[in-house]
């Protein structure tokens, strides 16, 4: 029997069945896709894949662009499994929605993987200069993705690095970068591979040499300060009885109890709207906060009205009858907390669906506030969490990340553990601790190296003592953010067209 090589897998591919080739792409995306469960995390073999992809990748066009979607779905899909849970919530009303928020929300992402494929196709001459312009074109993808109409960075290739070695390279050069670097590996083994060279194995000992530099010029997490201790509050409540108005005083005096547990704190921090009132009416609550929290700084998550616009909002309690600063959610949740182009959907006649979905107005500020004890926090409240430019508002440099959220809505397995990773990815990237309250966890302590230093199970009700990590310098991530990545894949998309336009001209250019 002939030895297969690697070079012989696309024509192998191109004489399947028509089903086969359109559901191995769908397989090989799910499978790339487990690199974000929590068992998996930082595992080489997930690039596998990836690397498989390449291989069988087809040579026109409109069919890689195909492939490309389908791969796409196959890893939004499994990596974003956790958005029926919304609809579970309330599932004779809303149940019947779940399967279209999946494939609607899947197929929707997957159109940016398959526009990246085609490009990638469309710039290569021969099949095996796309595994090399591929990793340069996905990652102009996900930087698309991650800002058009406001953006859904979540699931980028790069968050399976953290946890592991690799995630080093989140702090030189944050999500995007690290997401070229991780893709462009996959595709230089995977262009060796078709070519049959032996030189794979160097490139890969060389990433590994670099990496190991990498971890070596980066300063290891300082010691936490041993004079502030923090309390995290994680009232677990969940969503289906969360507004229940039986069930609300009973996660307020939880939360409560939990503030007057044991010593006194120096800071306590409650998770996103845990504060059954609005702020117009929660004085009461607010005195009881304050009392049970002995004369520490509260902060908290709730929501407030003014002039008939209404904010996600968090804010600090320094005694019974002092709300010391308002922070409101900036970066809002599109058809959770806001409906986008509602100005285009109310004449429409659709100012209804507005008006039920598009409860909260963006909030202006910058997001720091000044605990006392804490220092200046950035404070982030649940989606904004995910955002690495969310962090990087404002010139002025925060102490701490306090990222407020109510993972509820996600489910009680993969979402609220990548909501976490995305969590340690904003600390790595800039050199901060992230202080991380969340209704029914994961709440966590992240030093600036993203290690989780302690945390409270997810969907347990309790409270978590821990001393406040410290800051490290700036990263370089931090200091120059993507401009470099932009700047380089602008090259990179120019001399694409330069190569394109030579290639029309001399139909002699070599076709290898």
């Amino acid at each position: 029997m002939a030895r297969l090589h690697p070079s012989d897998l696309a024509q192998r591919f191109a004489a399947w069945p028509r089903v086969a080739r359109s559901a191995a792409p769908v397989v090989l995306g799910a499978l790339a896709a487990l690199g974000h469960e929590s068992w998996a995390t930082g595992f080489w073999w997930v690039t596998i894949p990836f690397i498989l992809a390449l291989l069988i990748l087809p040579a026109a066009p409109k069919k890689a662009a195909s492939f490309g979607w389908l791969l796409g779905v196959g890893y939004f899909a499994v990596t974003l499994r956790w958005i029926i849970e919304p609809f579970l919530v309330d599932p004779v009303r809303h149940g019947w929605m779940a399967p279209f928020a999946i494939l609607l929300l899947s197929g929707g992402l997957a159109l940016f993987w398959g526009a990246a494929f085609w490009l990638a196709r469309w710039f290569s001459v021969g099949r095996a200069s796309a595994m090399l312009w591929l990793p340069i074109t996905l990652t102009l993808a996900e930087l698309m993705r991650g800002h058009v109409f406001t953006g859904f960075p979540w699931g980028l290739p790069s968050y399976t690095l953290i946890g592991g070695v690799g995630d080093v390279w989140f702090a030189w050069v944050g999500p995007y970068g690290t997401t070229l670097l991780f893709l462009g590996l996959i595709g230089v083994v995977a262009y060796c591979l078709h070519r049959g060279w032996t030189l794979i194995w160097p490139s890969l000992v060389g990433c590994l040499f670099v990496t190991i530099g990498l971890q070596a010029l980066t300063p290891q997490a300082p010691e936490p300060n041993a004079e502030v201790t923090l309390r995290l509050v994680q009232p677990n409540a969940p969503q289906h009885q969360k507004w229940d108005r039986d069930w609300m005083p009973v996660f307020f005096e939880r939360a409560i109890a939990q503030t007057s547990a044991g010593d006194p704190p120096d800071v306590v921090i409650w998770p996103e709207t845990s504060i059954p009132s609005l702020l117009n009416y929660a004085q009461p609550l607010i005195e009881r906060m304050s009392i049970a929290a002995r004369g520490a700084p509260v902060v908290a998550g709730i929501q407030r009205e003014d002039a008939n616009n209404y904010f996600n909002s968090a804010i600090v309690i320094e005694g019974p009858t002092t709300v010391a600063d308002i922070m409101d959610k900036a970066h809002l949740v599109p058809f959770g907390e806001y409906i986008p182009f509602a100005h285009v959907l109310v004449p429409l006649g659709l100012g209804t669906l507005v008006e039920q979905v598009a409860g909260f107005t963006a909030g202006q500020s910058d997001g720091l506030m000044e605990i006392d004890g804490f220092g200046l926090a950035r404070v982030l409240i649940c989606y904004e969490g995910i955002f690495p430019e969310e962090i990087q508002r404002g010139d002025v440099r925060p102490d701490v990340l306090l990222i407020l959220t109510n993972d509820a809505w996600f489910g009680t397995n993969a979402g609220p553990r990548q909501h976490l990773v995305q969590a340690q990815a904003r600390a790595i990237e800039q050199g901060l601790p992230v202080i991380r309250a969340a209704n029914t966890g994961i709440s966590a302590v992240i030093d600036a190296r993203g290690e989780i230093v302690d945390s409270l199970p997810l969907n347990e009700a309790g409270y978590l003592d821990a001393h406040v990590p410290n800051a490290l310098p700036p990263t370089a991530y931090a200091r120059i953010r993507d401009w470099p990545l932009l700047v380089l894949l602008g090259l990179f998309f120019l001399l694409g067209l330069v190569r394109r336009r030579v290639i029309a001209v001399d139909p002699l250019v070599e076709q290898g």
